[in-house]
């Protein structure tokens, strides 16, 4: 968890990805370079049925899952880059389509 705070305290670039998945999930991304890779640090499922599930240094893992301790390669993983504020926008909303009428 330490290592994942320090680096979201001292990241100086961002990067933004959404990836769909084959359930009809989308998944969100926010990851920062480290030691020539992308290391994730906040991670959002939204899935088919509307709910969204959050990790991040924060929070690592529930019974949804868990933030991914894996490098991302946007040239190898199927992610699609997005705008900083698409990304905020589904990591600042309500988790469950009910919370938000």
């Amino acid at each position: 968890m330490a290592y994942y705070r320090a680096l979201d305290e001292s990241a100086t670039s961002r990067h933004y990805f959404r990836h769909a998945d084959d359930e009809g999930g989308l998944w969100y991304v926010e990851a920062v370079p480290d030691r020539g890779e992308l290391t994730v640090l906040k991670q959002a499922e939204l899935t088919s049925a509307g709910q969204l599930h959050r990790h991040s240094w924060e929070h690592m893992e529930d019974e949804h899952g868990g933030l991914t301790d894996q490098a991302i390669d946007p040239a190898v993983d199927p992610l699609q880059p997005i705008p900083a504020e698409e990304f905020r926008r589904v990591w600042t909303r309500p988790s469950t389509p009910e919370a938000a009428e």
